[in-house]
């Protein structure tokens, strides 16, 4: 029996979704793959969307909105872009799934793009075959949904462009490099901890132990260790009696 991947597709009310109908009425032809869901606008789709549904068993996930300049909010799909791009940013990072998201535009006049867009997506997760989903892969989408539902991240999302666009306080214009520089880190600190949290909750473990797992070098490894435990995420195992104290996720 031939592969038939499933995808899950949101689609903004105003254009995408309005261009799905007129497929529908004009009659062109498109895989029955998708399970829509229709949202006001493509900018409303929090980003942790996307690994929950990997998780829960989709192979493909598909963001369709209003074309750049069109948006009914004013800049709901450039805020789309941002969100989507980090999440391929975690992804990439994390080697896994990248190719499995899709953010496109498509206007209500655009039917034929629509089933064209359907078709062209579901063939590609055909050719990819199911998404890979075992005991490591589902502690990685773990440890990037995490990442997207934190304050850090959702507030660096936010702000970024604010920062780059305006003066700070004191009336100086904020280097965007820096501020890509400083988004790139801190994403990256995030994505680690997480991570490290999700192998914890299999028992204590020490510090050679976790960086073996992340394949990250242990003078890497360390300041992350360091920052969960200042945090009060993670403490020290107490019934330990080696010479390697082995961490442990705080309850």
């Amino acid at each position: 029996m031939s592969f038939e991947p499933k995808i899950l597709s949101f689609l903004c009310n105003w254009c995408a979704y309005a261009g799905a109908d007129l497929a529908g009425i004009s009659r062109f032809q498109y895989p029955p793959n998708t399970r829509t869901i229709r949202v006001m606008c493509s900018g409303r789709i929090d980003p942790a969307f996307i690994p929950r549904a990997f998780r829960a068993g989709f192979d493909g996930v598909m963001i369709l909105g209003c074309h750049p300049g069109d948006c009914h909010y004013l800049s709901g799909n450039i805020q789309a872009e941002r969100k989507i791009t980090l999440v391929r940013r975690l992804l990439d990072e994390m080697g896994i799934g990248k190719e499995r998201l899709l953010l496109d535009w498509v206007s209500a006049g655009e039917g034929q793009r629509f089933s064209v867009l359907i078709g062209q997506f579901v063939q590609q997760m055909r050719d990819l075959g199911p998404f890979p989903i075992n005991e490591e892969t589902d502690g990685k989408l773990r440890a990037i949904q995490a990442s997207l539902e934190g304050e850090k991240i959702r507030w660096m999302v936010g702000k970024a462009p604010e920062l780059m666009e305006k003066e700070n306080v004191y009336g100086e214009q904020v280097d965007p490099e820096r501020i890509r520089e400083v988004m790139e880190n801190t994403v990256h600190d995030e994505l680690t901890k997480n991570r490290i949290l999700v192998l914890l909750e299999t028992g204590p473990q020490a510090a050679k132990e976790l960086s073996d797992k992340l394949n990250m070098p242990l003078p890497a490894t360390l300041p992350h260790l360091v920052s969960l435990v200042g945090e009060g995420r993670i403490g020290f195992d107490p019934t330990e009696e080696s010479h390697y104290p082995r961490y442990v996720k705080s309850a």
